[in-house]
């Protein structure tokens, strides 16, 4: 194939030099003169579109540059104010907000949180009573990632707090580090709880403005108002051609996550209130206690992958609230990467050294650009021998794709020959739901089935006996649906792997078999043999039906005047309706079918 060619675009800012802050950029100019021919190899190499690097020393920015290109199709070129989507490093932004909140006495970091935030509820009352602002923001307690509940879905930040209680913990609070963006998300919701304004407005007000970050905003709608923002691209699956992909837009719910768009200026006047005690141009514009608390250990973590594989620059990792920070090659680094689709951030810095780095790299296929240039960068600029990173990441990267290929070529899975669905394809159409990752939607597409969960929409193929596969998709790869039947022989499950484990979707029922006024009248006393029950419609538009001395159970409509009890899925209860009347209601399950007359309303 044709080889790509590109030129390097090298965007230089203008700067009002005193005579310090002349000899600070003459030094690092001095010690980066090999750089640019670095990043012209990295681009090449790496078959990266575009890359934004900046640097702080002291209080200044030093150096911002642009390689290659924001718009690989357009060819415009990365500049210093191209915004990128910072994904992840918008987590310390949540971090210090919430410090501001904790400054001013509104939560404590080491109190159970449910003492501020009442409305707060996890799976467990251990866990009501127990979890800390800290532990959420240090990625501690106990709740993996989750992150299919919130990828590419429309929940807003209020959803997916209410969601955080169907999320089981995969190990004990404090025993270890589970990474979790949905702790993040709460947390800016607490913050909304407890400012009564939205977690973009607290920001605005008490961080980017008193920054003079004018350029930052939270949302694709805003950055592409702007001509000098970046596009995201990926590599295709087995080959070096690029092509544009989606920017990464359900942003609403997950924002404190991963939200904020910034650019290299912008973001170097938050790396100067960083390395300076949270003092930014004569004003003090986050406590420098507050600062402080986000270095604090919170967790150890298990050696990096980089020293398990004998790469010992970077080591005795610790996660503190919305940043790592490590020794690398003796200097303490803090640091933060961020990942959305087609973007990668690094922001870091060595507080001791006074110098900070900002990279933003764009493509899809360059997960490790934003490190290794950073790292490069302290080298050069601390006076120590270049680490071949490039070179070891190359073969890793190599190594990977091969073997990516080769898996591929082979079939998933132990398939059973010569089986068919149980039921006719249109049996399976419908909507199945969890709690916690919502609507899994099924339906027809001419004579086979499509998958639909998330906005994530792609055809689904019977693999054997009722399972269906999507194509292995470049973007989202492979997903497999795992059908369940109940007693009756219904299709009333599905299944699919997701994050850690095997999660279950509930087929919904028609949503015109849940109309309150349909429900309303199937209530009243029903009785057979001196047997009485009750069926009431209670506030939450659910049909309730109780006996005295049992517990109460939800009626769960599943076909027209047909109900089911979640805990029970081979009991079917049946209203029998005569001249437009409800009269009685059956009862059907293995050992029989029982009538009950209803009562006439007294």
């Amino acid at each position: 194939m044709a080889t790509l060619t590109r030129r390097v675009f090298l965007i230089s800012l203008g700067f009002l030099f005193s005579l310090p802050m002349l000899a600070q950029r003459t030094d690092v100019e001095k010690k980066l003169r090999e750089f640019d021919k670095y990043m012209e190899k990295i681009l090449k190499d790496w078959n990266a579109p575009g890359v934004g690097v900046g640097i702080v020393v002291k209080d200044k920015l030093v150096f911002a540059k642009g390689y290659g290109y924001r718009d690989f199709e357009k060819k415009l070129p990365v500049t210093p104010n191209t915004l990128y989507q910072i994904a992840s490093n918008t987590k310390l932004f949540t971090t210090m907000a919430v410090g501001l909140l904790v400054a001013e006495g509104k939560l404590d970091w080491d109190k159970p949180l449910r003492q501020f935030v009442p409305i707060i509820q996890f799976s467990t009352e251990d866990l009501n009573n127990t979890v800390t602002i800290r532990d959420m923001l240090a990625h501690r307690t106990g709740i993996s990632r989750h992150d299919m509940s919130w990828y590419r879905s429309d929940f807003s930040r209020k959803e997916l707090f209410d969601r955080v209680k169907y999320l089981e913990p995969s190990q004990p609070m404090r025993q270890g580090f589970l990474y979790n963006n949905m702790m993040y998300a709460a947390s800016g919701y607490v913050i909304e709880y407890l400012t009564k304004q939205p977690w973009e407005d607290f920001l605005r007000e008490q961080i980017f403005r008193p920054l003079d970050m004018s350029s930052t905003v939270f949302s694709i709608q805003e950055m592409t108002k702007q001509t000098d923002c970046f596009v995201p691209y990926n590599e295709n699956r087995d080959t070096t051609i690029l092509y544009r992909i989606p920017y990464y837009e359900e942003q609403e719910g997950i924002g404190p996550a991963g939200s904020i768009i910034s650019n290299i200026n912008d973001m170097s006047k938050w790396l100067i209130a960083l390395m300076n005690g949270g003092a930014y141009s004569g004003r003090q514009v986050i406590p420098s206690e507050v600062v402080r608390a986000t270095l604090a250990p919170s967790i150890a973590l298990p050696n990096s992958q980089l020293e398990d594989r004998g790469y010992g620059e970077l080591l005795n990792p610790v996660y503190g609230m919305g940043r790592w920070f490590a020794s690398y090659r003796g200097h303490y680094l803090a640091y933060h990467g961020g990942h959305l689709d087609g973007i990668y951030s690094q922001i870091s810095c060595m507080p001791y050294d006074s110098i900070g780095v900002i990279v933003f790299v764009n493509g899809e296929h360059n997960r490790p650009l934003s490190d290794l240039i950073s790292y490069n960068v302290y080298e050069r600029l601390l006076g120590l021998s270049e680490t071949p990173w490039s070179e070891r990441r190359l073969k890793d990267r190599t190594e990977a794709r091969k073997l990516d290929k080769e898996g591929r070529g082979k079939s998933g899975g132990e398939r059973v020959p010569h089986t068919v669905p149980s039921h006719p394809l249109a049996d399976y159409s419908g909507e199945y739901e969890h709690p916690a990752y919502g609507i899994l939607k099924i339906s027809m597409n001419d004579s086979s089935l499509q998958f639909d969960f998330h906005k994530i929409v792609l055809p689904l193929k019977h693999f054997h006996f009722d399972r269906f596969d999507t194509p292995n998709d470049e973007q989202y790869g492979l997903w497999s649906v795992n059908f369940k039947t109940n007693p009756q022989g219904e299709i009333s499950q599905a299944l699919m792997s997701l994050d850690e484990a095997e999660v279950v979707f509930v087929r919904r029922p028609d949503a015109s078999l849940s109309a309150p006024k349909t429900l309303q009248e199937y209530t009243g006393k029903y009785e057979s043999a001196g047997s009485t029950f009750d069926v009431s419609l209670k506030s939450d538009n659910n049909l309730y039906f109780s006996i005295p001395g049992q517990p109460v159970y939800q009626l769960v409509p599943y076909k027209p005047r047909k109900f089911r009890i979640q805990a029970f899925s081979d009991l079917t209860f049946e209203f029998v309706v005569k001249d437009g009347n409800v009269i009685s209601m059956k009862q059907i399950d293995p050992s029989g079918e029982y009538e009950f007359k209803r009562k006439a309303s007294q």
